[in-house]
């Protein structure tokens, strides 16, 4: 059978199509896939990777909850111009214990992988309740309700970190128990810019001044 004939039985037959469709991408996919699943450097943590803390957890899961997402990135690519603007590029280890990943696709604002330390915890708060107060070209919308919120409203910190204990998150008993405690007199404010200046210290020290990076 002649490949035009062969396509041509391939168009009028749309079980068959779609079989095809699904034959080829997964052999893409397992391409991909595969490897990664045999390739130990992308499963274990970086040098100073550790599990977020109690306070970083509960601020990390605010700013899913707030969508931060949609217009930040958290992963800076190998590229000169990204380095150069953000810093060391990232690393498979440094989000091994992130769930889920919060890598993102659009930058409608900056990538914040390595925003921890640049600003002071003020700048942050300022930011937060009045974007334009201290950007005044931004666009953010502001989150003053995060600064009259209790942390850990849910109260439910503890089975969060047991959830991600199972997972193989290295938690011990000590560090669940306590963890409610940690985040007493705390607001939503106070522990998503402990999350923010959190991120970006588990670069590996021997990356730190890796500006290199090949441009597209």
């Amino acid at each position: 059978m002649s490949g035009v004939r062969l396509h041509q039985k391939l168009e009028n037959n749309i079980g068959l199509l779609i079989f095809g469709i699904l034959f080829v991408a997964s052999i893409g996919g397992a391409a991909q896939v595969v490897p990664a699943l045999f390739q130990d450097s992308l499963q274990q943590p970086g040098v100073n990777t550790v599990p977020y803390t109690a306070a970083e957890l509960d601020g990390r899961d605010i700013y899913m909850r707030e969508s931060c997402g949609v217009c930040h990135t958290q992963h800076i690519r190998p590229l000169l111009a990204e380095v150069e603007r953000y810093g060391p590029y990232s690393r498979a280890g440094e989000f091994v214990y992130d769930r889920p990943f919060l890598w993102g696709s659009k930058r409608t604002g900056p990538d914040l992988h390595r925003i921890g330390g640049k600003y002071s915890d003020e700048w942050h708060w300022i930011h937060m309740m009045d974007p334009r107060a201290v950007v005044p070209d931004s666009i953010m919308p502001a989150y003053p309700w995060l600064a009259d919120a209790p942390a850990n409203r849910g109260n439910d910190i503890d089975k969060r970190m047991r959830a991600l204990q199972k997972l193989g998150h290295p938690y011990n008993d000590e560090e669940i128990a306590d963890a409610a405690a940690s985040l007493e007199g705390l607001t939503e404010m106070d522990v998503l810019i402990i999350y923010l200046q959190g991120m970006g210290d588990t670069v590996d020290p021997d990356a730190a001044d890796d500006h290199g990076g090949h441009g597209g």
